[in-house]
């Protein structure tokens, strides 16, 4: 007979040992992947709004002043517009410039909104 016949425990001890130890360190890595490390706190979205000076600021100063260069860009618009007519050249790169990118910074943003 073997010697470990009359003890058939004696072999399936560290075999069981061996098995525990690796389901043990497994589980416990598998838990702390799971898991995060610090937990996560969502702040809140900042305001985006302008401030009360910036869109006081601009309704008196800024707006007055754009609709003036808007004003001054028509009238210059009409000063050239004779001579684009004579050499045959479309006035749309003039218009653009002098009438319309005014018009939209004066009419078209948000209050307060100076970009």
């Amino acid at each position: 007979m073997t010697p470990f016949a009359d003890r058939p425990t004696a072999l399936l001890r560290p075999l069981l040992l061996a098995a525990g130890m690796v389901l043990l360190t497994s589980t416990s890595a598998w838990a702390q992947s799971a898991t995060p490390a610090t937990p996560v706190v969502e702040e809140p979205a900042p305001d985006a709004s302008p401030a009360a000076a910036a869109m006081a600021f601009d309704l008196i100063v800024v707006r007055p002043l754009s609709l003036v260069a808007t004003v001054i860009g028509s009238g210059l618009f009409l000063l050239q517009l004779p001579l684009a007519l004579i050499q045959a050249e479309p006035p749309t790169a003039a218009a653009e410039k002098l009438v319309v990118e005014p018009a939209r910074y004066t009419f078209d943003r948000p209050l307060g909104v100076m970009d």
